[in-house]
């Protein structure tokens, strides 16, 4: 696949099963449905023990670095958090801290956002849209934010979460294909 667009997935869930990684999950299977895509899923309840430890880039273990090189050469993002606090986890926000300023210049980066009822569906905008901008990322026009009551058993079951997801795809498409073919070209 080698026109395939490199997707780096994060997906901020601290605990499997999650309803996070399944929002995750599910947005990136629509991506893969939509055009050829090559994914890495990077979990922080799997490495955020080790992530902590690391104050700065130096003291990043060499599997974490690996993690932390793959979302900066990304071709496109997609970021998916909890919402704990009425933001993001710290955990999250850590691992963004630890990504160099200028790697994401102009990445698309497509938003999500779980959280325990419709109250927090604003951190998509007022959290998770700020942090990717300092980056001067392309964060893409639709988030997908997804309550408790989108899920049962960590399986989505809201129609209308699976036709949001499905037309944040839809209008992720053309600017992916656009970035890919700019960094193809560049």
């Amino acid at each position: 696949m080698s026109n395939a667009i490199n997707v780096v997935a994060i997906s901020g869930g601290l605990q499997r099963p999650s309803r996070t990684l399944a929002l995750t999950d599910a947005i990136v299977a629509a991506l893969g449905a939509a055009l050829p895509i090559e994914t890495r899923l990077i979990e922080l309840g799997e490495i955020g023990g080790r992530l902590a430890g690391a104050l700065t880039r130096a003291q990043v273990p060499a599997e974490l670095e690996a993690q932390i090189r793959a979302i900066e050469t990304a071709d496109a993002l997609v970021v998916a958090s909890p919402v704990y606090r009425a933001s993001y986890t710290g955990l999250f926000k850590h691992l963004f801290d630890l990504v160099h300023h200028e790697a994401l210049i102009d990445v698309p980066v497509l938003l999500a956002a779980t959280g325990g009822s419709e109250r927090h569906a604003l951190v998509i905008g007022h959290q998770l849209r700020p942090l990717f901008s300092f980056f001067q990322a392309r964060t893409l026009p639709i988030g997908v934010y997804a309550s408790e009551s989108d899920f049962d058993q960590y399986q989505i079951t809201n129609p209308a979460l699976r036709a949001r997801i499905a037309l944040a795809v839809d209008r992720a498409v053309p600017q992916l294909r656009r970035h890919a073919l700019s960094v193809a070209a560049a």
